[in-house]
């Protein structure tokens, strides 16, 4: 059943919460909590007061911060201040925040001392940025711009009250994803795109409910998270316990107090967990009803064997950022194993010809395209992108697909060169700019090579421009200007990058190399 009823503005959801579970966790960390009346009160004012410091509606505000409470009151109030929030990875390098910031135009960002020396020194190049909100109230930063505590601000009433604007069909999220162009894109999404999938997706379909406590080790900085662990939760008045970083040994502690009932991960985390805990002896997950994976293709081996070592359901979903994440889900009931399940009701899916568009007999392979209210709003700043990937209302995936008889969707492979690193979207082209920055290096590829964990990693294929070539300097290079899972993880030394006649790289050839 479609839950119409979660498609409303926050300042909407939030006040129904305050009034019905006002002294109920919504959102918890290893160091604190928030009530849904707190959440209300603390974000009401923390929009109220960067309003007042600058951020008009449509601005963008950056939320770099690990995962925590104050990520959640950050991006909550970004939002009823009329704002776009930004999220940003606290991994990240400098060159990767100073890309989202300045593209963005980020005239607010909220951070904590630790990372406020990045902020420093980006500092002169972003002429846009008014404000930093600190999340540490007793903080130090040498940063030159107007440094606010959050505790501060979110704590005392403003002059001007939180916009809390009705209109829930304009750009509240700005998510970036990389593309096979090397250059992140910008993926604007609204609430209501966000909030449908809440209503068609995990609450009719996973169930999630005001009963429900979840324990999420997704980074929130991508859409599936934004999503499930922020959005769905705010609009159901769910509880959740957010993990700063993933760390299994914590995760079995925290499953073994049985006060969780939902789990959504990646593969790779489901692959550790099992591990983990059959190691241990240990064959119950306490307390879970449902496991929920998506951001990578789930092996069916996995699939089962998680199934039948812990009797949980692990419902495998397909999403997509420019769809707002979800757009099949598997049902708790009988499903395909190996398949990303049905598509969402009320979500127009086709399989097509990618030269033809026609569409393609069950069991025929082509790419996945999606029509629905779930769609992006388009790129930011890149309209010919935007108009290459949304034709006639349909977002082309680039995600080749077939579909059984009763709809079961596979997913089988990508026309587009993305590297899927157990949930983490690469771009091969990212690595390669960074890698042709060295004078040692006179031509560079990326492929995608498998990996019984992660499911595939990046291999760097390397023409060097002398005998002296060295492999480690390449990787010292990468891992200074590239986010951790980004650095390649292998170096292989080629005579020549094979590519075609127009000069596109021919990726398949590369993985031929490694497997002779």
């Amino acid at each position: 059943m479609f839950h119409a009823e979660l498609i409303t503005p926050f300042a909407a959801l939030l006040e129904r919460h305050a009034r019905e579970r006002g002294n109920k966790h919504a959102y918890r960390d290893n160091t604190r909590a928030v009530t849904y009346a707190d959440l209300y009160r603390r974000t009401a004012n923390l929009a109220g007061h960067i309003a007042a410091l600058g951020l008009e509606p449509g601005d963008h505000a950056a939320v770099l911060l690990p995962n925590s409470v104050d990520w959640i009151e950050a991006t909550i109030a970004t939002v009823r201040a009329g704002g776009v929030a930004v999220p940003v990875s606290a991994e990240a390098t400098p060159s990767e925040v100073l890309y989202r910031l300045t593209h963005a135009g980020c005239r607010v960002v909220f951070t904590n001392t630790a990372l406020a020396p990045v902020l420093a020194e980006l500092a002169g190049e972003l002429p846009d940025l008014r404000a930093v909100v600190i999340v540490d109230a007793d903080h130090t930063s040498a940063l030159e711009i107007h440094q606010h505590a959050l505790d501060v601000l979110a704590d005392r009433a403003p002059t001007t009250p939180a916009r809390d604007l009705d209109d829930i069909d304009v750009p509240a999220f700005l998510v970036y994803t990389s593309g096979t162009t090397g250059k992140p894109k910008g993926v604007q999404l609204s609430c209501r795109g966000m909030l449908w999938v809440t209503a068609s997706c995990w609450a009719p379909v996973l169930g999630l409910s005001e009963s429900d406590v979840v324990l999420s080790p997704l980074p929130l900085y991508h859409s599936y998270a934004l999503n499930l662990s922020v959005i769905s939760i705010l609009a159901t008045g769910a509880t959740i316990h957010l993990m700063e970083k993933y760390s299994t040994t914590e995760a079995l502690r925290l499953l073994e107090t049985g006060e969780f009932t939902v789990m959504p991960a990646v593969p790779t985390i489901f692959h550790y967990l099992m591990e983990a805990a059959l190691a241990k002896g240990s064959t119950a997950l306490n307390g879970l009803r449902a496991c929920v994976s998506a951001g990578a293709i789930m092996p069916a081996t996995l699939n089962t064997a998680f199934e039948r070592a812990f009797g949980v359901p692990l419902l495998d979903g397909y999403g997509i950022t420019e769809t707002s994440t979800m757009v099949t889900m598997n049902p708790q009931g009988a499903r395909v194993m190996g398949s990303c399940g049905l598509p969402l009701p009320g979500l127009a899916v086709r399989i097509v010809d990618p030269a033809s568009l026609a569409d393609c007999a069950p069991g025929s392979e082509g790419e996945l395209i999606v029509r629905g209210p779930n769609v992006m709003l388009g790129y930011l700043k890149n309209p010919e992108e935007t108009a290459r990937a949304v034709r006639n209302g349909w977002y082309h995936t680039g995600d080749l697909a077939r579909a059984d008889a009763n709809g079961f969707i596979t997913i089988t492979g990508r026309i587009k060169e993305l590297i899927i690193r157990g949930g983490q979207n690469i771009a091969p082209a990212e690595i390669e700019e960074v890698v042709l920055g060295l004078e040692s290096v006179a031509d560079c590829a990326v492929a995608a090579l498998p990996d019984s964990q992660l499911g595939e990693v990046p291999g760097l294929f390397v023409v060097p421009r002398g005998p002296d070539f060295d492999p480690a300097e390449v990787l010292a290079h990468c891992r200074k200007h590239l986010s951790s899972y980004k650095v390649p993880a292998s170096v292989h030394v080629i005579a020549e990058v094979p590519r075609t006649g127009s000069g596109k790289v021919i990726r398949f050839k590369l993985k031929e190399m490694v497997a002779d």
